[in-house]
C-alpha cells in the first residue's frame, strides 16, 4: 500500500500530497495482518446496538387497569380461586416477563475502538476509496454546486461519506438534498459508517482531525 493520496480541489485538479501516518499502515506488515478484525466487528456490533430505541414495553398485572376486586368469594363455587381479575392467566390481564424499556448500548474500550478505527480506515484506502480534498469550498447554497463537486472527484453516482472539521451552513445546506451523500465531522465518523458507504471524502483539515483519534 502506498503512503500517500492525491490532494484534490473542487474542480478534480490535484494539488498537493497527503501522506499517511505511519501508525495507519503499520498494520499492512505481515504480523498484523488480522490485528483489528475482531475490534471492528465489536464497534460495528455496538454501534447498532446503540441506534436501537429500547422503549418496547408491555404492563404487568400491577400496571393493567382494573382488577382491584376479588372475582368471587374464595370457597364454595367449585372454581379456581382468583384474587384478580388481571392475572396473567386471565384475558385482558397482564404480560409475564414481557419486554420493558432498556439501553441496548453496548461500552467499548477506547483504545479498542480507535484500533477499530484504524482498522477500518486502512481497509478502505488500501480498496482505493478514500479521497481527500483540499478543502469543500462551494460559492453558495445550491445543492447543484454540491453535485458538480462529486461529478468533479468523480462520485456524483456513489454513495459518499463526506467529512469536514466543522459544519458550514453553506455545506449543510447543499447537501442536506442528496440522498447518497451524509456530511459527518470528523470527530464523530465512526467505523460503522467507514464500511457503509462506498466512498469516504475527507477534507485535508478533517483527515488529520480523525488521523489524531487514532492514536
Amino acid at each position: 500500500m502506498q503512503n500517500t493520496l492525491d490532494i484534490l480541489d473542487c474542480t478534480g485538479a490535484r494539488v498537493g500530497e497527503y501522506t499517511i501516518p505511519a501508525g495507519v499502515i503499520e498494520l499492512e506488515k505481515e504480523e498484523n495482518k488480522n490485528k483489528g478484525v475482531q475490534a471492528v466487528h465489536d464497534a460495528v456490533v455496538a454501534y447498532l446496538a446503540g441506534t436501537r430505541a429500547g422503549t418496547a414495553c408491555t404492563k404487568t398485572r400491577g400496571l393493567v387497569r382494573g382488577g382491584g376486586a376479588k372475582p368471587w368469594r374464595q370457597k364454595g363455587r367449585g372454581g379456581a380461586r382468583a384474587g384478580s381479575s388481571r392475572s396473567p392467566v386471565w384475558v385482558g390481564g397482564g404480560t409475564i416477563f414481557g419486554p420493558q424499556p432498556r439501553s441496548f448500548a453496548k461500552k467499548m474500550n477506547k483504545k479498542v475502538l480507535a484500533l477499530a478505527l484504524k482498522r477500518a480506515l486502512f481497509e478502505r484506502i488500501v480498496e482505493g476509496d478514500v479521497l481527500v480534498l483540499d478543502k469543500f469550498a462551494l460559492p453558495d447554497h445550491k445543492t447543484r454546486s454540491a453535485v458538480a463537486v462529486l461529478k468533479n472527484i468523480n462520485v456524483a453516482d456513489e454513495t459518499v461519506l463526506l467529512s469536514v472539521p466543522e459544519y458550514e451552513e453553506a455545506a449543510v445546506c447543499a447537501t442536506g438534498n442528496l440522498p447518497n451523500l451524509v456530511l459527518r465531522r470528523s470527530a464523530t465518523v465512526n467505523v460503522y459508517e467507514l464500511l457503509r458507504f462506498k466512498k469516504l471524502v475527507f477534507t485535508k483539515d478533517a483527515l488529520d482531525a480523525f488521523v489524531g483519534r487514532l492514536a
